[in-house]
C-alpha cells in the first residue's frame, strides 16, 4: 500500500486538530507559507489540502486574511457513534470479537459501493461481537481504501475494525439506520440462533466531507441491544 500523499497527509492532520478541540472555532491556522514551510512543500499542495478541508465544511477561506476554522451552524444537531466495545465493558461486561473473513475488493464490482459513494478499492471485515462469552452482533463492514489507505495495515484479529475507526480516522457526517429482518442463515449461525429469527439491524455510514468511509451493518438478536442518542442544538 502507497503511502498518503503529502496534501492528504496534511488535511488529516489539520482536520484532526479540528474535530479533536485542538484548533478551536473562529482560530485562524498557519498560513500557507508557514505550512510550506513546516512540511516542506510547494504551495499547490497546500493549497490543495486547505481546500479540500474548506469543501469539507471544516475551513473557512477569506482572501487577504487566511484560513479560519468554521463555527457551526446553528441548530446543528450532534450525535454520537456507539463504539460495541466501550459499550459493551460500560455494562461490567467482558468484551471479544472475532474476525470471520477479510478481504479486499473492487468497488466497480461490489453493488455496495454506491451507497458509500467510493471507488477504488474497498477492504470487507466481518465478525462477530462477544459480551461475556456470548455472541451479542454480528457485523459486516465496507472501508473505502482511497480514504482510509492505512487501515489496510491494521491487524483485526483481536480489535475490531469499528473501534479502531472512531479513534483514528475523524469523520464529519454520519447516517444511522435502524430496522428489523429476519435472521439469515450464516449471521443466524454465528449467533446462535435459529435462521429466521427476529433481529434488530443497524446500518451505518460516515463521511469526511463528500468522501464516504465506512458502510457498517451490525445485527443484534431481538431485545439484546437498544441505541441511545442525546441530540440538541448549538450555537
Amino acid at each position: 500500500m502507497k503511502p498518503a500523499a503529502l496534501h492528504e497527509r496534511i488535511r488529516a492532520e489539520i482536520e484532526t486538530a479540528i474535530l479533536s478541540g485542538a484548533l478551536a472555532p473562529g482560530e485562524r491556522i498557519p498560513s500557507e507559507q508557514v505550512l510550506m514551510t513546516e512540511y516542506g512543500c510547494a504551495r499547490m499542495t497546500v493549497n490543495k489540502a486547505l481546500s479540500a478541508l474548506a469543501t469539507a465544511g471544516l475551513l473557512e477561506r477569506r482572501k487577504r486574511a487566511g484560513s479560519f476554522v468554521a463555527r457551526p451552524r446553528a441548530q446543528s444537531m450532534e450525535l454520537a457513534i456507539p463504539d460495541l466495545r466501550e459499550e459493551i465493558a460500560a455494562r461490567g461486561q467482558v468484551y471479544g470479537w472475532r474476525m470471520e473473513s477479510r478481504r479486499v475488493l473492487d468497488a466497480a464490482t461490489d453493488t455496495r459501493a454506491a451507497q458509500l459513494g467510493a471507488e477504488g478499492q474497498l477492504l470487507e471485515i466481518c465478525g462477530l461481537h462477544f459480551a461475556d462469552g456470548v455472541p451479542f452482533a454480528w457485523e459486516e463492514r465496507l472501508v473505502s481504501l482511497s480514504a482510509v489507505p492505512e487501515i489496510a495495515d491494521i491487524d483485526f484479529t483481536i480489535d475490531p475494525p469499528g473501534s479502531w475507526l472512531l479513534h483514528h480516522i475523524p469523520w464529519t457526517e454520519g447516517e444511522n439506520r435502524i430496522g428489523a429482518i429476519k435472521a439469515p442463515g450464516d449471521a443466524a449461525g454465528l449467533l446462535g440462533v435459529e435462521p429466521g429469527e427476529a433481529c434488530l439491524l443497524l446500518t451505518r455510514r460516515t463521511w469526511r466531507g463528500d468522501e464516504g468511509i465506512t458502510l457498517v451493518r451490525q445485527l443484534f438478536l431481538a431485545g439484546h441491544y437498544e441505541l441511545i442518542a442525546r441530540f440538541g442544538s448549538q450555537s
